[in-house]
């Protein structure tokens, strides 16, 4: 919806009905995915399968408003507002422990020079894998996500899949190329080394998409942390038949001397218009002084229905297997709409 006033936007939202009002040259859009599924899930060394209803599913649902106001030039001022929320009981955040817009909030500026935006934002690592596997942003079906970014699942990458306090840069797309940088202000007075900082780089051409991306972390959980290095370099190649996936990602936390490297690899295959399936497999070897090492091998298998460019519902198994741990298996059916 496209509005230039509170009272404005109070009415749109009021008229459901009304997806888009419009004046001059601002526009406000409302937008949103909600998503859920029947689940037993069991990863390898945890508790007995449990089932139950959980929202995150192939995407953690979120409502979001964005922004833009033409300041002439080419140039346009832009805001993002995205929240994270919980169908199956009705909370807010991912867990209890999200602020509100805990997904993105940002604001600044976008025009030919690229975008230069101040807030919350989304990691670039998590971004970049997400463009790397068929399971996208799953942080419980993905295993590539499942094994850098979930903790139960050994989470080798420090920090969440957003950072707080941004100035992020993107450049503009150079023949397909884009940069990206940020830098995550610590806040921490009398330590002004405490910060987070990234660099990705995304080449597209065609079929063909490659991801570079580096970063430092030195806080988590809004407290200083031992500074982690982190790296994850892949790409896909679209045959339109068959959509292939592949990464290799690394982490070492200095303090301590203790590494990850994970590889990972995927396929999406269109059996008709409507139905895909869906297949990826990671593995994570982790290191640590005295060279003490564990790994986890996790792989997943689905089927994805579109009923339309906006609803979807799926299927997906995954296996879990660690070191010194029995094998595990989750089984789940879920929905997708957006809005």
């Amino acid at each position: 919806m496209h509005v230039r006033s509170l009272p404005a936007l109070a009415l749109c939202v009021a008229g459901l009905s009304v997806s888009h009002c419009a004046w001059a040259q601002t526009s406000v859009t409302l937008y949103g995915l909600v998503g859920l599924d029947m689940a037993s899930s069991k990863r390898s060394g945890g508790p007995p399968a449990t089932l139950m209803q959980q929202a995150p599913g192939l995407t953690a649902p979120y409502w979001g408003i964005k922004t833009a106001e033409d300041l002439g030039g080419g140039t346009r001022a832009i805001a993002v507002l995205e929240s994270f929320f919980q169908p199956d009981t009705g909370g807010m955040g991912r867990t209890s422990a999200d602020p509100f817009w805990g997904r993105n909030s940002y604001v600044g500026l976008e025009g030919r020079f690229g975008k230069l935006t101040f807030g919350r934002h989304t990691n670039l690592m998590y971004l970049g894998e997400q463009t790397l596997n068929p399971f996208q942003a799953s942080i419980l079906f993905s295993p590539l996500v499942m094994q850098t970014f979930v903790a139960s699942y050994g989470g080798a990458i420090a920090g969440d899949t957003v950072w707080n306090d941004g100035i992020q840069y993107s450049s503009p797309n150079l023949n397909g190329l884009k940069a990206t940088a940020v830098y995550a202000l610590g806040g921490k007075p009398g330590a002004p080394g405490i910060y987070n900082t990234a660099a990705s780089l995304h080449y597209t051409s065609g079929a063909f998409t490659a991801v570079a991306t580096v970063q430092r972390n030195r806080i988590v959980a809004g407290a200083a942390a031992p500074s982690q290095d982190a790296y994850l370099a892949g790409a896909a190649y679209d045959f339109t038949w068959l959509k292939l996936y592949g990464a290799i990602q690394g982490t070492r936390t200095n303090a301590t001397d203790i590494g990850s490297h994970t590889y990972e690899v995927g396929a999406s295959v269109p059996l008709t218009a409507q139905l895909s399936l869906l297949g990826e497999w990671a593995n994570t070897r982790r290191t640590a002084p005295r060279g003490v090492a564990t790994t986890r091998n996790t792989a997943a298998a689905g089927l994805d229905y579109a009923f339309s460019k906006r609803t979807d519902v799926y299927a997906v198994s995954v296996y879990d297997r660690q070191s010194g741990g029995a094998t595990a298996m989750t089984y789940a059916l879920g929905i997708r709409h957006l809005f």
